[in-house]
């Protein structure tokens, strides 16, 4: 073997060596509860390739295995690269590290591409490159390096996947040789170009919709952008010939379903009326905007269904704004409401290794389907739950299915139960993502102990359901874009800066959704003075310039440009 240094990973590929065949079980990876088969040991001896695989290979199918995932690829010239650029963790850097099933010297992501089929032996297995390698937080895991795994797509040191397209046995010290390159301009190294690094190539995206040798997971991930940015050109086609389709859209939709959750929450299943077929998937943590007939605009968290029907969970306020008592109250089934804008702040965490929500009441609803979802695929999640009573668990059948996958420390009020916030930020397992979600009282010590533990804006997601937008008066100056004029408005202690503006522009020249600082859809460019931020979806560098109009509000006198 020669060393990695006198290596070129750019040269030709046409024959290699395995150097080693590894297989594993499934086990707990260290720490967690989780099972995982990235711990491979060498194999002596023949052993047997199947249409899913290696003899005995074991792996967690919601991610890795299947025919597209048969066997995995690794070059372990990379190996003392790792070692330099993460010092840290060389001990840790070494054959068998990235899980990987055939160990080999030459072959890697500059040199191998998608379709390659390959012999292997000489006893007659036939094996198709199907996928680049995607990385996930396992690895930051395996290696105790938080965000490791975005390093291994940048660098194009991932790894590949085979299908099998021919059965028999292989060992250690069988020649992989190149049979037939169906994509030769499509080196893994430049499909992961524009599956991660380049992902605005309409031409590129196309192109590599269509190759038929590709797995599922990265030729659909292809398709589903070409039809985004073919809506998205769409959407600035109807821009221009002034069609304005970035203006709220609000859609008609009947209650075809109201029921008790609980003795302060109540569900609502809304249909549209007339379906949207181009309407896509619902994003996990949605929340809808829903014009009322009397006349109110409130958003409310989808705890599940698709863009034509879905679910709500809205708690009766005490005192009530008006939107809670009207759902409760008044609203029945068969009724007509519109539904305008449905968005997101929240995406799943995949490279931390341990999920933990803090939730307080009705702010279960933004996290059950997310909840939901990472109980399917196996991470590492604990919820810590805090109800007045047991009485005030909301989709309560739904909250015990999460079972075991998801660890429950639920907290009864009228049992004296307290969460203890600060415990739970003190004591945060390695490579934790914190979700929070629950009253003010809540929210403020949760912001207060992730400051205390050193926690970055990128390791805790804060959804408020609700949010204190009064303060002083203050005086704006606003430039609109649109009308080409400056207009100077005062804001009043009991208004909110959104208000005013849309008093004087108008709904559809200042956008809004959730109207509790979490979606950032309200943001308004910040020309000059201080502002008194508030809300959740900025991070502190976006603050330099821009600002919620929903809940900040401003010092004295500012200057923004909507």
């Amino acid at each position: 073997m020669a060393p990695a240094s006198e290596i070129d990973l750019c040269a030709p590929f046409e024959r290699d060596i395995i150097l080693e065949v590894r297989t594993s079980k499934m086990i707990a990876m260290p720490g967690l509860k989780i099972e995982t088969g990235i711990d491979k040991k060498s194999r002596s001896g023949r052993i047997p390739v199947s249409f899913v695989g290696l003899d005995a290979d074991e792996h967690d199918l919601v991610f890795h295995g299947g025919p597209d995932k048969a066997i995995h690829g690794y070059c372990c010239s990379h190996y003392p690269t790792w070692q330099k650029e993460f010092p840290e963790a060389a001990s840790r850097f070494k054959r068998g590290g990235f899980g990987e099933n055939f160990v080999v010297e030459r072959m890697n992501e500059r040199n191998v591409c998608i379709g390659d089929i390959v012999s292997v032996g000489d006893d007659g297995v036939v094996l198709q490159v199907s996928l680049p390698r995607q990385p996930c937080f396992k690895l930051n895991h395996r290696f105790q390096l938080k965000n490791f795994a975005p390093n291994t797509y940048k660098t194009s040191r991932t790894g590949w996947y085979y299908r099998v397209l021919h059965e028999g046995t292989v060992q250690a010290g069988d020649e992989i040789r190149l049979v037939e390159r169906r994509w030769p301009k499509w080196t893994i190294e430049r499909v992961q170009e524009y599956l991660h690094r380049t992902q605005d190539d309409a031409a590129m995206n196309a192109e590599l919709a269509a190759i038929a040798d590709m797995g599922d997971e990265s030729r659909k991930a292809f398709e589903r952008r070409v039809e985004k940015l073919k809506a998205k050109e769409k959407r600035e086609a109807a821009a221009l010939s002034g069609e304005g389709e970035e203006r709220e859209r609000w859609r008609d939709f009947r209650i075809v379903e109201k029921k008790p959750q609980t003795p302060r929450i109540a569900s609502f299943v809304l249909e549209a009326t007339t379906p949207d077929p181009e309407a896509g998937d619902m994003q996990l943590g949605s929340h809808a905007r829903l014009r009322l007939p009397n006349g109110l605009m409130r958003s409310y968290s989808i705890v599940s269904g698709t863009p034509n029907r879905f679910e709500l969970g809205i708690a009766l306020e005490s005192p009530s704004r008006g939107g809670s008592a009207y759902m409760h109250n008044i609203a029945k089934e068969g009724d007509v409401v519109q539904v305008g804008r449905v968005t997101t702040d929240i995406k799943p965490q995949g490279a931390a290794s341990n999920h933990v929500f803090i939730v307080g009441g009705i702010g279960i609803t933004a996290f059950l389907s997310m909840l939901e979802m990472y109980q399917q695929i196996h991470w590492e999640t604990v919820l810590h739950y805090g109800v007045r009573d047991a009485t005030e668990v909301p989709f309560r059948a739904r909250v015990e299915a999460l079972g075991d996958s998801v660890r429950l420390m639920l907290y009864d009020r009228a049992k004296g139960q307290r969460m203890d916030v600060a415990a739970i930020f003190r004591d945060l397992p390695w490579n934790s993502h914190v979700y929070v979600c629950g009253p003010t009282r809540m929210m403020d010590e949760a912001v207060k102990e992730a400051k205390a533990c050193g926690l970055g804006e990128d390791e805790v997601h804060f959804e408020a359901f609700g949010a204190d937008a009064t303060g002083d008066p203050f005086e704006v100056e606003v430039t609109s874009a649109r009308e080409k004029n400056t207009k100077t408005l005062q804001v009043g202690a009991e208004e909110t800066l959104l208000e005013v503006l849309r008093r004087h522009f108008g709904d559809e020249d200042v956008p809004s959704s959730c109207e509790v600082g979490n979606c950032g859809t309200c943001r308004v460019t910040l020309r000059s003075g201080r502002v008194d931020h508030r809300g959740t979806s900025l991070m502190d560098e976006e603050k330099k310039d821009a600002m919620l109009s929903c809940v900040s509000r401003g010092i004295g006198k500012i200057a923004i440009e909507i």
